[in-house]
């Protein structure tokens, strides 16, 4: 039965590089993505609010319409009991009786006016609610184009990174899959932890990558070693050597030319 082949720490060094090469990776095109998907999201729900405004307004003005009918209805039905009464007028036996259809003719008169008036009112409100649908009509037309243009620009960068984020969020897990559980979590909390999400780094010029404290010349060599796992006492990020971290980056490389 063959042997398997025993982890050493460069292994996982190497690994955990690899890994941190493959999720700045990630983490850039996310940064080219950017705010786009939530401006995206705001829109959409800012051109619900106006559509839904204008359809509450439109009803408003179809109610309104409906209650005008009903107006017209009453005027006619006033103008057929006017026309009834002074039939009738002609007709009366005695003053009493002339007197009560004039007061029903007076009435119908008045349910006229009131109803002429009121009419006038709900134009008028119409006219106004017109007026608020036209203004949130030019308001939506803007917002939609500028949401067309913003799903456009959010396509297009899509397009050129969807199937290079879809192999690298792969490989992400593949790599990480390769690292023991407990360094794995250690990664994943420095990296959540530290600016620009880098967990681990490179030693260029004496400093910690992303760091300007200095290193001490024993520490350097250590970390040149590959016998342990060593972190920036400051940052708390993992510490690789540059010579390790070019091979690496020459090899990541390779793997997404």
């Amino acid at each position: 039965m063959a042997k398997k082949k025993e982890v050493t720490v460069e292994d996982k060094l190497r690994a955990l590089y690899d890994l941190q090469l493959i999720d700045s990776r990630i983490d850039e095109i996310q940064s080219v993505r950017g705010e786009l998907p939530l401006e995206i999201e705001d829109l959409e729900d800012e051109v619900a609010g106006i559509n839904t405004r204008i359809s509450n307004l439109e009803e408003d003005v179809t109610n309104l319409e409906t209650d005008i009918k009903n107006k017209k209805n009453i005027i006619a039905e006033a103008g057929v009991l006017v026309k009834k009464y002074e039939e009738q007028q002609k007709n009366v036996r005695n003053n009493r009786e002339f007197d009560s259809l004039t007061k029903e003719v007076e009435y119908q008169g008045l349910e006229v006016e009131l109803a002429e008036k009121r009419i006038k009112e709900y134009k008028v409100k119409i006219e106004q609610k017109k007026e608020v649908i036209e203004q949130n009509n030019e308001i939506l037309a803007k917002q939609n184009d500028h949401l067309k243009h913003k799903k456009a620009e959010l396509d297009d960068i899509m397009s050129e990174t969807v199937k290079e984020e879809k192999l690298l969020h792969k490989k992400s897990e593949e790599f990480g899959a390769v690292i023991d559980a407990h360094l794995f979590k250690a990664y994943k909390r420095i990296r959540s932890s530290v600016r620009n999400g880098l967990a681990v780094v490179a030693v260029d010029r004496g400093a910690s990558g992303g760091s300007f404290f200095t290193i001490p010349p024993q520490r350097q060599v250590e970390i040149a070693n590959r016998k342990k796992i060593i972190t920036d006492e400051h940052s708390g990020r993992i510490l690789v050597d540059s010579q390790l971290a070019e091979e690496e980056k020459e090899k990541i490389g390779k793997l997404f030319s």
